[in-house]
């Protein structure tokens, strides 16, 4: 094979998912009507403002080669933390702050440290206490979510501040604010992974954990830092739902977290670690809120979400062992 079409077969490789949203937007063009509107690729990108800022945590955390559960519950508790303090009904108990947009940096911090709490508690117990990622998360996915139940007693918070609900209603150039901040996620941290060390020691571990210790690189830093982020940005996510639902509900994000895996796995991330990138898990993200947007205008019951989102993950577990064994070749 020369080298020229070699180039161009990696290329495509690298950039799958994005081949095939464009043939998924096109395919939903020719078969719905109305569906090629500006209008409606505004709704896919805002629909998928909150499952895309939980998928960066995730593929952070996937791509070092571990594993995430608790970013769904973890969202649900910071969201649930912002509304107990900021909303002035149900259960939340209305604190107000002078001036009053000091409310909006400080709810951000406030869902931003929960996150990160509970993102530093996996960290240690998975990296320096070698416990398994996955059952460590699964636990806390549980704990959390029991957390949240506990603290709201199964009660709702209701009626954000004005000066936070802003957020959430504001519009730039079309688009919320909210996919407008996701959108900025993905490019911060695009940039890290790309042009850091730090992102690319994350896959470095990814790749290989123990070749990476035996070139110096500080394994086990990085990976608690990757835990850290994906706690906080699960609590950026929880944010971002408080201020679009304007509170917080005890069963908030429910089915998120299987979501955000699909989008992640979709969008070219090894479940092995050490391959992915977060303009592939946008991508993949877009996808998924794609299919959503026309279902909901063909008017399909909405079992067929789950349906096609479970077949959609399995297809790309298939496809990336596919691209893998291709890889090989053209090594």
């Amino acid at each position: 094979m020369n080298p020229r079409t070699r180039h161009a077969l990696e290329l495509v490789l690298d950039n799958l998912v994005w081949f095939m949203l464009v043939f998924v937007l096109v395919i939903f063009s020719l078969l719905i009507p109305n569906y090629f509107q500006l209008g409606i690729f505004a709704n896919i990108i805002e629909a998928s403002s909150v499952l895309g800022v939980m998928s960066i945590g995730l593929a952070l955390v996937i791509i070092a080669g571990h594993m995430d559960l608790s970013v769904e519950s973890v969202a649900a508790l910071s969201a649930m933390a912002v509304g107990i303090l900021f909303c002035s009904s149900g259960i939340g108990l209305g604190v107000q702050l002078h001036p009053e947009w000091l409310m909006v940096p400080v709810s951000l911090l406030l869902a931003l440290l929960v996150g990160g709490i509970i993102g530093a508690f996996n960290g240690f117990l998975i990296v320096r206490l070698k416990m398994s990622a996955f059952i460590i998360t699964l636990a806390s996915y549980i704990w959390v979510r029991g957390l949240v139940l506990v603290i709201s007693g199964g009660r709702s918070a209701q009626d954000l501040a004005p000066a936070i609900r802003w957020f959430g209603i504001q519009r730039l150039i079309g688009l919320p604010l909210t996919a407008w901040i996701a959108i900025a996620c993905f490019v911060v941290f695009s940039l890290i992974m790309a042009k850091t060390p730090f992102g690319r020691h994350l896959v470095m571990i990814g790749g290989n954990e123990t070749a990476t210790f035996r070139a110096g690189i500080r394994v086990n830093r990085n990976l608690i830092i990757a835990f850290v982020l994906a706690g906080a940005i699960a609590g950026l996510a929880g944010w971002l739902l408080a201020i679009r639902t304007s509170g917080a509900t005890a069963n908030l994000g429910v089915g998120l977290l299987f979501n955000a895996f699909a989008a992640v796995v979709i969008g070219g991330v090894s479940l092995k670690g050490g391959v992915g990138t977060l303009p592939g898990v946008y991508a993949g993200v877009l996808l998924l809120s794609a299919i959503n947007t026309a279902i909901n205008l063909m008017g399909l019951p909405a079992n067929f979400t789950q349906v096609i989102h479970g077949l959609l993950v399995l297809a790309a577990v298939l496809l990336d062992a596919f691209k893998q064994t291709i890889r090989q070749r053209l090594a």
